[in-house]
């Protein structure tokens, strides 16, 4: 290979036979299990980064089921959390803090394409009897358990998938050079897209989070339940991001 041959080649690695193939990153029939929950404001401030500042404190655990997902990244579910901001326009939106998965393609492609804080996990989402129940397992060690009343009422899923295309998602995205000095570090803005939701409910809800060396969910603690949904979606594209702040520069 020449150096030109490289450069016009070049996308993911491995370089002959990429992780992940190009986008769009679309997806159908993803589902949402979201619950909302007050933490410390003092410790999810030290989570955030500059230029996004905390005005309530809530996290939105996640579980989310991706059965049929269209663009190469396949059959995966994830767990994890997101956290409640204002960014530098004074927009309210979504911190990624911590996402664990059971798949090394999307693993790849959300931390080398976005920055996603992705690493590998054992979450599921499924019905029990009348209960709708989301586990994230980090190897054998229980990491947390979410429950909520299985379609207890109807909300307004218009509304959810408008709210949901309208905010903006931030990610930490670092890489090192050869070296372990930074080569990459950034935030990063991306937005959903094309979000079509078929289903979407709420109900009574619990989470428990549990002490994990290396999934530290824990480290921003329940203090109180404020919310809870389930979205079914019928179609649903991750766009591509956009550097909003070089922190190397």
């Amino acid at each position: 290979m020449n150096k030109d041959e490289i450069r016009k080649n070049a996308y993911a690695m491995p370089y002959m036979n990429p992780a992940f193939p190009k986008g769009p990153y679309e997806m159908f029939g993803r589902e949402f299990f979201i619950i909302s929950y007050r933490t410390d404001p003092e410790l999810m401030r030290k989570a955030v980064p500059e230029p996004l500042t905390v005005k309530d404190p809530i996290v939105n655990y996640e579980f989310i089921r991706m059965p049929d997902c269209s663009s190469g990244f396949g059959n995966f579910t994830e767990s994890g959390q997101i956290l409640s901001v204002v960014d530098q326009d004074g927009n309210a939106g979504g911190f990624s803090n911590y996402l664990f998965l059971d798949n090394e393609a999307p693993l790849a492609g959300g931390r080398e394409l976005w920055g996603f804080p992705k690493k590998m996990a054992k979450p599921t989402l499924g019905v029990d009897g009348d209960a709708l129940v989301g586990i994230l397992d980090y190897g054998k060690i229980r990491v947390a358990n979410g429950t909520m009343g299985y379609k207890y009422a109807r909300i307004d899923h218009d509304a959810e998938a408008k709210k949901m295309m309208a905010t903006p998602n931030y990610l930490l995205k670092v890489i090192p050079n050869p070296d372990g000095t930074p080569g990459v570090c950034q935030l990063v803005r991306y937005y959903a897209q094309n979000v079509r939701i078929a289903q979407a409910w709420t109900g009574p809800a619990q989470l428990e989070l549990f002490k994990h060396a290396l999934a530290p969910v824990a480290d921003l603690p329940v203090l109180e339940i404020v919310g809870a949904k389930h979205l079914v979606t019928e179609t649903y594209t991750i766009g591509l991001g956009e550097v909003v702040v070089d922190y190397l520069k």
